[in-house]
């Protein structure tokens, strides 16, 4: 009986702390760069307490320490700040995810397939207008387009690259580009809705102006989404002289 009691506080005495830990992430997500005891004062808690709780949190990569110089504070040392750390923002941004498959399970049981669709379209339409003044500022060069469209998504996260495929000889043969993605901020939503997949295909084909191919996604479980991106055939061979009869 005891022991079940002691448990019992150690589990209410847990869930407290993480409650606690909660709102002191929150704080620093939404004041910060922000101090112990300005955390304090605005939860009613004691700066030693909350100090626990930002080395907890720092220790787990959700924050970290920024050194900020206060207005007329002189050459003094910086005062410590606390922020969300890029990994923290990354984390904290999965808590959406249930949120987002649930609104797109609704749409698709009150509109259908094609709300679901019309919805991933305009999602992926939204990209596309704000990639294309960059895509179309490279010019008519595939090749050229592709860097351009490589750099706008490695901007978003998307781990892009891109490499080139030779198949034959350098002389005579075909040479092609190869759009390399090794992350995708919307992978777990992709793995249930292939939509995503399928209208981002369509907007790459759409800004560089070429009939691409898809090889491999994320989504379906490879390492890396890669896209076939083809180029003109070369062909350096000098013309053959006409035959004298």
């Amino acid at each position: 009986m005891v022991q079940t009691e002691v448990r019992s506080a150690r589990s209410t005495e847990d869930a407290a702390e993480s409650t606690t830990r909660s709102r002191i992430l929150n704080a620093v997500l939404e004041s910060g760069p922000v101090s112990a005891s300005e955390i304090a004062a605005q939860m009613g808690l004691t700066a030693a307490a909350v100090r626990r709780h930002l080395d907890a949190l720092e220790r787990d990569r959700f924050i970290e320490v920024t050194l900020v110089r206060r207005p007329g504070a002189g050459a003094g040392r910086p005062a410590r700040r606390y922020v969300v750390a890029p990994e923290g923002h990354e984390r904290l941004g999965n808590d959406y995810l249930e949120v987002a498959h649930d609104a797109l399970r609704t749409l698709r049981e009150l509109g259908g397939e094609e709300a679901l669709r019309g919805f991933v379209q305009r999602h992926q339409h939204r990209i596309e207008n704000r990639y294309r003044p960059a895509v179309e500022a490279a010019g008519e060069d595939v090749a050229d387009r592709l860097d351009a469209l490589v750099r706008q998504m490695a901007a978003d996260g998307y781990a892009a690259s891109s490499t080139v495929v030779q198949v034959g000889s350098q002389r005579r043969g075909m040479a092609s580009l190869q759009l390399c993605q090794g992350h995708c901020p919307l992978l777990e939503l992709a793995e249930d809705h292939p939509e995503f997949c399928e209208a981002e295909t369509r907007m790459i084909g759409s800004l560089l102006g070429v009939d691409i191919r898809r090889l491999s996604t994320l989504a379906s479980g490879a390492h890396v989404c890669n896209t076939h991106v083809p180029l003109e055939r070369r062909d350096e061979d000098p013309p053959r002289s006409a035959e004298r009869t």
